[in-house]
């Protein structure tokens, strides 16, 4: 049957690719999700440095940052892999229906394979929670040095050098 090529593959036939494209688009509005997570992980790690909550809550929201910075390269992965493969049938027009799941499953699986765990790092959102972590720690380090005078800043600031000291 047109426009199938799950179970009819190897038929002929023509595709219309109209419900891939708008499963695409949805999935692309999912990826707002994940920024919308990587935001509020970030703003939560960085009430926890203000706060001088334990290193472990800290390292939790490192995680969660980890995961959400993994899962938003997972689904760039897989929009590039059926958008690729869209492109492909499209410019080749074969006579004979391709399993399109099986072509996306294969790109898909190819652009998994190039990962590194270092990969994430270079997501965007991660690399500013951590400059910004970094920058936090920074002025309650230098708070730590410069004001000796005052007692409770001194002290809570003390406590953040000890608890985060890089």
């Amino acid at each position: 049957m047109p426009g199938r090529s799950s179970s009819n593959s190897g038929s002929t036939g023509f595709i219309s690719f109209s419900g891939v494209e708008s499963a695409l688009s949805s999935l692309k509005n999912f990826q707002n999700c994940i920024s919308t997570g990587m935001d509020t992980a970030s703003s939560v790690a960085l009430d926890l440095v203000e706060t001088q909550t334990e290193v472990s809550s800290e390292y939790s929201m490192d995680k969660a940052m980890v995961e959400f910075a993994m899962m938003d390269r997972e689904l760039n992965h897989y929009v590039k892999a059926v958008q690729s493969t869209i492109n492909h049938v499209k410019e080749e027009r074969p006579e004979n229906i391709p399993d399109l799941k099986l072509l996306v499953e294969k790109k898909f699986l190819a652009l998994q394979n190039k990962n590194s765990d270092a990969d994430f790092q270079n997501n965007e959102k991660f690399v500013q929670f951590k400059q910004q972590l970094k920058e936090l720690k920074k002025q309650c380090r230098s708070c730590f040095l410069k004001s000796t005078s005052n007692i409770e800043t001194s002290s809570w600031c003390f406590v953040l050098v000890k608890i985060y000291s890089f």
